[in-house]
């Protein structure tokens, strides 16, 4: 199964939005799909119709121990596409992990006991920050896809992310790769997206995805209904160019032998 987290210890920049929507379009190639819900927020659990009566087992039970990945899945509407949900309590993951002995190796220990086969790909939407919870991702994870929204302060953000990435790598997990970074809301009547995009690509290069990802209500509207936007309106921007990221994805992604 190839481990990808979302990730952006910045608030509001598409994270959850890109992470429903890739799987959804994943799924929709046959692709066998498992997201990972580790925001206390649960807004992708929310996002695909997962109700907080459906969360009693969850991604905090299985970063606990109390639970098994088997325990906590929930099937969602997207055929081919399962969630572990997230809650409130993973707020508190953040301390109650500091007394684990592995505390970083909680959820790969976990995805590394669940029955092989079941799934291709693994999403781990992460929580706005670079705590606990997000190394367990990182640590995890065989690539990071980096959520970039087109603004001023989002190279800065980012530099952070990679330092990061940088350490997870030194002390934990050495095989971990950039997948690539994509770069969301951006505005084509803004002069300030097309600058930052360029900024961007001058610093990155390659990893940056051709494709980027417009400011669309629609993609704002769709989890108020519990459903990905490219299911609640498949032929907007929005959709159009997630359904456009999946492709490049697709394309990147290691044979499944590279990733075990």
């Amino acid at each position: 199964m190839i481990r990808i987290a979302v990730a952006n210890q910045k608030g509001g920049v598409g994270k959850t939005t890109t992470a429903i929507n890739l799987a959804t379009a994943l799924a929709a190639t046959g692709t066998r799909v498992l997201l990972i819900d580790l925001d206390p927020q649960g807004n992708a659990s929310t996002g695909l119709g997962i109700g907080h009566a459906l969360r009693d087992c969850s991604s905090y039970e299985l970063l606990t121990g109390q639970a098994r990945l088997e325990e906590v899945v929930v099937s969602t509407q997207v055929p081919r596409l399962d969630i572990v949900p997230g809650k409130v309590d993973l707020s508190g993951a953040e301390i109650e992990l500091i007394e684990f002995e592995r505390r970083t190796h909680q959820l790969d220990s976990s995805l590394d006991a669940a029955p092989g086969g079941r799934w291709d790909v693994c999403l781990i939407d992460c929580p706005p920050s670079l705590g606990l919870l997000t190394v367990n991702a990182l640590v995890a994870a065989h690539s990071i896809l980096v959520p970039l929204q087109a603004e001023f302060f989002a190279l800065e953000g980012l530099s952070q992310l990679l330092q990061t990435v940088e350490r997870v790598r030194e002390r934990f997990n050495p095989a971990l790769s950039i997948l690539g970074v994509a770069l969301t809301m951006y505005d084509r009547r803004n002069n300030l997206s097309g600058l930052v995009q360029d900024d961007v690509r001058a610093c990155l290069g390659d990893i940056v995805f051709r494709t980027v990802i417009p400011r669309n209500v629609r993609l704002s509207e769709a989890p108020s209904h519990g459903i990905p936007a490219l299911i609640y309106d498949h032929r907007c921007p929005g959709s159009e160019a997630y359904i456009a990221l999946a492709r490049e994805l697709i394309e990147r992604l290691p044979r499944p032998a590279e990733a075990a």
